[in-house]
């Protein structure tokens, strides 16, 4: 790729800083982390750029907020070594994620949206059901027992998801049983549809804290909003990164001869 560069005129690094609001020494530590094809250098050391070094810049500039600084790294160094193809399966990769992304807000919206048109547990049989002595579990509180049977799961399925962090029950004080408060109900509730929606635990517990820092499902509306407004800015920094890319993808390629 060094030796097809676009002459077009010299450019000095701070032409192409300027352009960005970037410092020179960016415009250096760019290129000798490969974002920027090498530069050819005066008789006198001075490094000289061309029309190409700045439509990689551009093509870097653009990549960065949909697909992050490590992932377009990536890309231009895959493209200044003439790896095309690495650079587009790292931009297949970040596509194949935002998707992902839009799938699992999906899930929260419609477990969070089941939450909503679901009575809450009532009374039922099972182990732990109601203690043997000591005093019953307060009002809008639930043992496992009655629970586990709400959800139609095991006992044992809930104290797995104990375990794994996702549901913090209490203990009653006079017999040790497990008490749910509404708090843990809601979030066995949630791990409860996200799990029929085919998801593992692992991903389950940051969906977990987020319902938790957001103090419950109604708060958590506006971070779901923003949510799908960071999703679809990403989508749109992707298609201008994509634009940008493109160009210099064509910049790179080799000039066919003029026919004689």
């Amino acid at each position: 790729m060094g030796q097809n560069l676009k002459s077009g005129g010299r450019l000095r690094p701070v032409d192409l800083a300027r352009e960005h609001g970037l410092s020179t020494q960016a415009v250096r530590n760019y290129e000798e982390a490969g974002i920027l094809p090498a530069a050819a250098r005066t008789p006198h050391g001075y490094r000289a750029y061309t029309p190409l070094h700045a439509g990689a810049l551009r093509a870097f500039l653009a990549l960065v907020p949909g697909h992050g600084h490590r992932t377009a790294t990536s890309i231009m160094r895959a493209v200044n070594r003439d790896a095309v193809d690495e650079a587009l399966h790292l931009v297949d990769e970040s596509h194949a994620q935002l998707l992902d992304d839009r799938r699992t807000l999906r899930a929260v919206e419609r477990a969070l949206q089941d939450l909503d048109g679901t009575a809450g547990p009532g009374p039922g049989p099972g182990p732990e059901s109601v203690p043997a002595t000591g005093p019953g579990p307060r009002s809008g509180n639930t043992f496992i027992g009655p629970l586990s049977g709400k959800l139609g799961i095991r006992p044992a399925t809930l104290r797995r998801w104990e375990r794994a962090g996702l549901v913090h029950p209490l203990r009653d004080p006079g017999t040790g049983y497990r008490v749910y408060d509404e708090a843990a109900v809601r979030d066995a509730r949630l791990t409860h549809q996200l799990r029929r929606g085919g998801y593992l635990l692992e991903q389950i517990a940051p969906l977990i804290a987020q319902v938790r820092a957001a103090g419950g499902p109604e708060p958590l509306a506006a971070t779901l909003r923003d949510w799908h407004s960071r999703l679809s800015a990403r989508g749109r920094a992707m298609l201008s990164g994509a634009a940008e890319l493109e160009a210099y993808l064509r910049e790179t390629e080799p000039r066919s001869a003029p026919d004689r």
